[in-house]
């Protein structure tokens, strides 16, 4: 799958200049399947909201974007259903996890839906992350960088074909953010799948390409 942009905006920032934005300020840009990209900005450029357009939950912008062929505006909600079973996964800034859950319910809620990994494979995952000992706490106890690692986890446990990761390493340290970036590579190149993933500066990893919002 490519995504491609077209004047795209989100209507907040058309009140601001934005020099100099490889995004916001260009006609058409292209995010390639299969290829890894840095979209690095300070707070308030429009990270979020670039990636909470492409998945389909703001629909406050000007242009449009396409999912291969698909216009996003044109998507039905059944479409998009879709899209976020098979298609897309993303890491929100928020994590989004039930508090009152475990760690392990959390990621099996997420796996179950298309059965991806077994229950082995996952304990695997978060045992090379460094939570395997967290899995049965309920998430709302963890540290932020915890359930950061638990939420790249559950984020892995579906097919996609793009990878979208707002700040996923904003909380863990430099150590556990090499091993999850290099298990997300890993796992996309399986899928030969794509990733944004936005940071506000340089961020552990190779990526084919670094964007500025």
């Amino acid at each position: 799958m490519d995504i491609k942009l077209e004047q795209l905006i989100p209507l907040p920032l058309t009140e601001f200049e934005i020099p100099d934005s490889e995004i916001w300020e260009a006609d058409s840009f292209i995010f390639e399947g299969g290829k890894s990209y840095l979209i690095e900005a300070p707070s308030g450029k429009g990270k979020t909201s670039l990636l909470s357009i492409l998945y389909g939950i703001r629909k406050d912008y000007k242009g449009k974007f396409f999912l291969n062929d698909a216009e996003g505006a044109t998507l039905s909600a059944g479409d998009w259903s879709v899209y976020r079973k098979e298609k897309l996964s993303y890491v929100f800034q928020g994590l989004e996890l039930f508090e009152d859950l475990s760690a392990l319910d959390n990621i099996l809620l997420k796996n179950k839906m298309t059965d991806y990994y077994s229950e082995q494979e996952i304990r695997g995952m978060a045992e090379r992350l460094s939570v395997e000992s967290f899995l049965h706490k309920k998430a709302g106890i963890l540290s932020f960088g915890q359930r950061q690692r638990m939420a790249i986890i559950r984020a892995l446990c579906m097919p996609f074909e793009f990878l979208f990761a707002d700040e996923c390493f904003s909380h863990i340290d430099r150590s556990n953010s090499k091993i999850a970036f290099e298990l997300i590579s890993e796992e996309c190149k399986k899928r030969n799948a794509g990733v944004l993933l936005s940071s506000l500066g340089k961020t552990e990893g190779s990526f084919d390409e670094t964007v500025k919002l």
